[in-house]
This record gives C-alpha cells, sequence and structure tokens, in this order.
C-alpha cells in the first residue's frame, strides 16, 4: 500500500517536535508506534525521517510487541543491563585502592605511593601493577563512593601546651584590661614575613583585564644584579586602632625591634596619648623580641628612660603567636592589600601598607628605616642585672616592668655600646697584650687582610648558591678584618678566656669564635707562628680593663704574674718564658697523641678550632707543675689559685711532668711551702716601680 505524501510530511513534523523533549526509551518507543502504524516499510520510512538507525526503531517494536510492564519512574533500561561496575568484576578492587590511599600511620609502611602524590592516575597505574586494571575515572568515582575527597592541611596542630597557658591568657588580658581603663595605651608589636623586593610572584589574584597578567620571574628568588630584602616590624595601637609599621632594610635584631617602637612613639605614640605614664607591649615568646633576650630589655630600658614611660611587657606562651592581635588587627589586612601584586619598590612597599584600611577604621602609616643593626651584640648578666626591670609575681620571665630613670642613669644606648665596644678594641692592641708593636701590628693585620676579604667572597658565594649579588656597600659587621686579626692574636697568646672578650666587646661568644677560627686557619695557612705568653693572663674584663689604662706603676698585678716570681718559680722570668717556650710544643704534642689514642682516630673537624674552652691554658699548666714539683705550696692551695679543681690540676700536672722528666729539667725544691693562697700572695714582694715588659714574641711567616 503506497503511502500518501502527507501522511509522511505530518510524521516528520510530529517527530521533530516531540524527539528533543524525550529520553532514549521514550523516543525508541514513539518510532516503534509511527512504525506500526504505517505496516510493511514502516521501519525503513521512519528510520529515514528520524534519522535513525532501522536497529533502535525495530527495538522499539520489538519491546510493544513484547507487552513488558513499564519502567519505574527515573529509569531508562532495565535493571541488569549493560557492562557490570569494575568493582563487582574484582571484589577485592575497593580494598586495594583503600590500602594506597588510606593515611599512613593506617596504610601500608611499604606502600610504593607512601611518599609520592596520590593522584588518580598514579593509583590507576599502582592498581595496574597490582593485575586490577582500571580507568582514572573509576578510581575517582570509587574514591567518592568511600567518603573521600580532595584536601589541604589544615594549621590545626599546636603542639605540647605549656601548662602556664591559659593562665597567662588571663593575666594578659587583665593587664590590657586595667591600661586601657586607666587611658593608658596598649600595643602589639610582631615582624612581618620578610619580603624581597622587585619583579617577585606574590600569592593570591588581582581584577585585571583578561589575558594581561602581571608579568614577573618564573622563579621564586631574584638573580638579579641587585636585590634587597625588606622586614616589616609592626606596631598595632589596640585602643586607637591604629597601625605603625617600620621597614628595615638590614637585620631583624632585638635592637630593631626596640626601635620600632621608639619610632612610633616619636611620631605618633605621644600625639595620640599626650597623657601616657605607662606603655604595655604584648609580643610573641621568641623572635626579635624574644623575652630571652638580653638585648631586647636593655634596649627597652633605654627606651623607657628616653620616653620617661613605665613600660610592662607581656609575652604570649609560646606556641601561640597566632593569638597575637597584631596577627588579625594589622598584618593579614596588609597581606591581603598587596596579594597578586609585585614589591617591585621600596615606595610600592610603604605605599601599599600605608593605603592598607578596614571597614572599622583602621589607618596604617609606614616608614623606611635605613638603620644597620647588625647581629652579635651581646648583653652580660652584670648589665642585665643592672637594668630597672621588676618581673611580676606572676610569671615573672613572661611578665616584666621596666621603671623609667634619670638621664645620668639612664641605660647605654646602641651608640654607646658601639662607642664603648671601639675603645675595648684600642685596649686590647696594647703592645703588651698583642706581644708587638704597633707597626708589626698593623703588618699582620695588612698581610691577611687580602685572605679575610676572599674567604668573605666566597662565604657569601657558598651561601647564594652561586648567584652574584651585589651588595649596598654597608657593612653590617661588628667586627672588621683587623679587629678579628687583633682577637685571635690575643687567643692564640692565651691572654684572656673568650668570656673575657666578650664582657669587655658586648659581642656573643659565636660571633667572637667564628671570627678566631676562619682568622686562625688563614694563620696556619701562612705559617706564621705566634707562640703563648703565661705573664699575662686575665680572668676578668674589670682586670684586664683595669691593667691597660693604669699608665703608672702597676699596684695589684694579674696574680698570675705574680705567680712567676723568681722566689716561687727559682728562676728569673726571662728564664721561666724561655722554658715554656721549649716544652709547649712537646706537651701539645704528646697531648694530642695521647687524645688520639684515647679517641682511636684524628681529631673531628671543628673541635677547639678558634673557641677557648680550656679552664686554663697550656702555659698555666707549666707553670703550675713548675711550683708542684719545688712544693711551694699543696695541690689544693694551687687549685684555688688557678681558679679550678683539684682533679683538673692534678691531671694537669700528671701530664706535665712526663715533659719535664724526659727533658731532664731540675728543679730546686722551695725553701718554705705555703698553706694557704693569701700566704703565698703575701710572701711575694711588691712590684717594682714598672712591671718589666715581656719580650716581644716573634711573628715568624
Amino acid at each position: 500500500m503506497a503511502i500518501v505524501d502527507g501522511v509522511l510530511a505530518q510524521l516528520a513534523a510530529r517527530l521533530d517536535a516531540l524527539l528533543p523533549h524525550l529520553d532514549e526509551r521514550q523516543r525508541r518507543l514513539l518510532l516503534g508506534v509511527e512504525a506500526r502504524l504505517l505496516g510493511h516499510g514502516g521501519i525503513r520510512l521512519v528510520a529515514h525521517i528520524a534519522r535513525v538507525s532501522e536497529t533502535t526503531v525495530r527495538r522499539g517494536v520489538s519491546e510493544l510487541d513484547g507487552g513488558g510492564e513499564p519502567m519505574p519512574v527515573g529509569r531508562v533500561r532495565r535493571a541488569g543491563g549493560g557492562r557490570s561496575r569494575a568493582e563487582e568484576r574484582d571484589p577485592g578492587l575497593v580494598p586495594a585502592l583503600l590500602g594506597l590511599v588510606e593515611p599512613d600511620e593506617r596504610g601500608d609502611p611499604c606502600s610504593p605511593l607512601r611518599w609520592t602524590t596520590k593522584s588518580l592516575r598514579n593509583l590507576a597505574a599502582e592498581l595496574g601493577r597490582q593485575g586490577r586494571m582500571v580507568s582514572a575515572m573509576t578510581v575517582g568515582r570509587l574514591l567518592k563512593a568511600n567518603g573521600f575527597s580532595l584536601q589541604g592541611t589544615a594549621k590545626t596542630l599546636e603542639g605540647d601546651q605549656h601548662p602556664d597557658r591559659d593562665a597567662q591568657f588571663r593575666y594578659l588580658n587583665e593587664q590590657v584590661k586595667d591600661h586601657q581603663v586607666a587611658g593608658q595605651p596598649v600595643i602589639s608589636v610582631d615582624a612581618k614575613k620578610k619580603e624581597q623586593v622587585g619583579l617577585l610572584p606574590m600569592a593570591g589574584r588581582e581584577w585585571r583585564p583578561s589575558g594581561q597578567p602581571v608579568q614577573v620571574e618564573d622563579h621564586s628568588f631574584f638573580a638579579g644584579p641587585r636585590v634587597d630584602t625588606v622586614i616589616p616590624y609592626g606596631i598595632y595601637d589596640m585602643t586607637a586602632n591604629t597601625g605603625w609599621v617600620n621597614v628595615g632594610l638590614d637585620h631583624d635584631t632585638a635592637a630593631f625591634a626596640v626601635a620600632s617602637i621608639r619610632a612610633w612613639w616619636q611620631a605618633r605614640g605621644r600625639l595620640d596619648h599626650p597623657q601616657a605614664t605607662r606603655l604595655l607591649i604584648t609580643a610573641d615568646a621568641g623572635g626579635s623580641n624574644s623575652y630571652r633576650y638580653r638585648l631586647w630589655k636593655a634596649e627597652l630600658a633605654a627606651f623607657a628612660a628616653e620616653a620617661g614611660l613605665m613600660v610592662t611587657v607581656c609575652h604570649f606562651p609560646p606556641g601561640t603567636s597566632k593569638w597575637n592581635k597584631i596577627e588579625h588587627g594589622l598584618f593579614s589586612h596588609i597581606t591581603t592589600n598587596w596579594r597578586g601584586r609585585p614589591l617591585t619598590s621600596h615606595e610600592v612597599v610603604l605605599n601599599t601598607i600605608a593605603a592598607t584600611t578596614t571597614r572599622t577604621g583602621l589607618r596604617v602609616e609606614a616608614v623606611l628605616d635605613h638603620g644597620i643593626y647588625p647581629t652579635g651584640v651581646a648583653v652580660s648578666r652584670d648589665q642585665l642585672q643592672a637594668l630597672p626591670i621588676t618581673p611580676h609575681a606572676e610569671r615573672g620571665q613572661w611578665n616584666y616592668s621596666i621603671a623609667p630613670t634619670g638621664a645620668n642613669t639612664a641605660p647605654p644606648s646602641a651608640d654607646q655600646r658601639a662607642a664603648a665596644r671601639t675603645q675595648a678594641l684600642q685596649l686590647l692592641a696594647d703592645p703588651r697584650l698583642t706581644g708587638m708593636s704597633t707597626t708589626e701590628l698593623d703588618a699582620l693585620q695588612a698581610q691577611l687582610a687580602p685572605a679575610q676579604a676572599a674567604r668573605r667572597q666566597q662565604h657569601r658565594y657558598v651561601l647564594r648558591g652561586g648567584r652574584c649579588v651585589a651588595t649596598n656597600g654597608r657593612s653590617r659587621s661588628l667586627l672588621r678584618d683587623a679587629d678579628e686579626t687583633l682577637l685571635t692574636v690575643l687567643y692564640l697568646r692565651q691572654v684572656c678566656p673568650q668570656k673575657v672578650l666578650c664582657d669587655l666587646l658586648g659581642i656573643n661568644p659565636v660571633t667572637i669564635g667564628q671570627a678566631i677560627k676562619a682568622t686562625r686557619q688563614l694563620i696556619d695557612e701562612q705559617k706564621i707562628t705566634i707562640t703563648p705568653t703565661v705573664v699575662r693572663y686575665f680572668t676578668r674584663a674589670e682586670d684586664l680593663r683595669a691593667w691597660t689604662t693604669n699608665t703608672g706603676p702597676a699596684t695589684h698585678p694579674p696574680t698570675r704574674y705574680r705567680l712567676t716570681d723568681p722566689r716561687l718559680t727559682g728562676m728569673t722570668r726571662e728564664a721561666l718564658h724561655t722554658l715554656l717556650e721549649e716544652l709547649i710544643v712537646p706537651y701539645a704534642a704528646a697531648i694530642e697523641e695521647r687524645r688520639h689514642r684515647q679517641r682511636g682516630a684524628d681529631r673531628r673537624l671543628g673541635t677547639r678550632a678558634g673557641v677557648f674552652r680550656q679552664k686554663i691554658t697550656d702555659s698555666d699548666r707549666i707553670l703550675a707543675t713548675i711550683l708542684y714539683r719545688r712544693r711551694v705550696s699543696g695541690l689544693n692551695t694551687l687549685a684555688e689559685l688557678f681558679d679550678v679543681s683539684r682533679s683538673t690540676l692534678r691531671n694537669a700536672i700528671n701530664d706535665v711532668l712526663p715533659i719535664l722528666d724526659d727533658r731532664r729539667t731540675t728543679l730546686t725544691p722551695a725553701k718554705h711551702q705555703y698553706a694557704t693562697p693569701i700566704d703565698l700572695l703575701a710572701s711575694v714582694e711588691h712590684p717594682p716601680t714598672r712591671i718589666p715588659e715581656p719580650r716581644n714574641l716573634q711573628v715568624v711567616s
């Protein structure tokens, strides 16, 4: 039977209108109904008009002829159709996958993915190596079905909490309320992360024209010829809701931290709080404002004296720096303000910080600090005890007050300490201490200067990882090359222990030890010999300073010098000095041989390489052995005179006696044996009108 063209046109119109709105099964059934109505040849005509395969139409007719039950709502295919799922074909797939992605403390410790990125592709590849062939998409589906998702790390662990943590928080809060009620300023201080100046990538995103991002360096470090680092130190006034950021260019030291507080007070603090008599500072427990740093307290004492304020400091417990108000009240807004924006210059840094505002009315000012704040500055225990610091009854190590003092008793400032350091270096250059004239010392310093400069450049080159970076020409070291040479000469001559040098110069032992170690290596490389002496040996900085500044007759010479009196040693000081020069080298060799046997190997690198750790020097050991062999006094008396224990002195004498016996040194017994140190020293006549100068030690190159 021929099909009329009008019927076909109507069929095409119906299908075009209905098919786009039907699902797969509904389209198939509709096509089957139309094919059955057309009769013979209807399947081919319907497939042609609907632009589908004849198989699809035929399946629709078969489903209608089969008379099956309607499908449940929402389903297109009957249950059980299609390929079976991977986890159904392999019941061990899910346990194997979970074994790979379980946390490290619960997973397989030998898993090959323990230390690699657990991406979907890596997980699928590892399952494939186990004989379980699955795709990355299947792995993702299985992980989501078992409660896994992509997650980052969460900063929630605070470590071991200090037992006084909560009590310190309550006490700090009480102090803040007390100061604010009284109308006294309260500030929160801290140093922000260091930032490099240049076209460097910055975290965050900023609105810009599409496809026009800011072009920055492709590395996280700037390898250009001019690199600079800025250190923002912030002061957040919690009462006035204002911020002050001192942008430093040198080091983040305690001196820099207090200098920032001083700059804030002079520029903003005294204007915002004209009636202030007290100042409360809340700070972290570490960093440049750590409660352990003596320099921090010394600089605060100087600031309190200048400003006339009673300064109270309350530190947050260790590990709780995120509770510091400045982190949320100032630094977080600064970080948000310069997100996605490279800090190309100091001006950009200052303007970006100063432009930081909040809806609550935060106002921020920023200044550039060109000051130099070298590391290594030390404050002695005596200087700390002299400061007007009063610990609080509640956890005094974290809470303390610093009283203002008058101009006559004000703690020394940084400039005053620098002037005192220069004066101390001039005292230490005394020819009586160095054993050489000023001309000889200058010649030695000039001889070592090129090697010191080369060593310094090599050290910087290694620290930069091979990058040549220009400096700004400022000296950031407390010690010049000539000063390091002077300290090394004094160390090799064993004039005084390292502690005396630290107290005189106000420099910590690490800085002095590193300087001596490096310079001593250069002296050894150039084969320069400096023989130690025992004539001058000072155990206190006050004794050395008093002796060097006394231009007249020395009424109180050092104890070690008085022990070299001829009536005690049985020989002149010249003869004693000659004997010491003869015995020191073989004695040092014998000691090193004994220590080599005890260690079973050579000396480890870095041991005793510039740090004066001996309780007494080698020359002192020889002198003590001479006095003991002559029976001038007993072991207890000598131990007290040399300020060491009895066992230490006994070990020293046992080491020196074999050297004296090998050289057949004859020592006649003394005519009188003294029972106490007082009797022994009283028996020595007062020094002559002037102490004879020690014979210059040879500096042989």
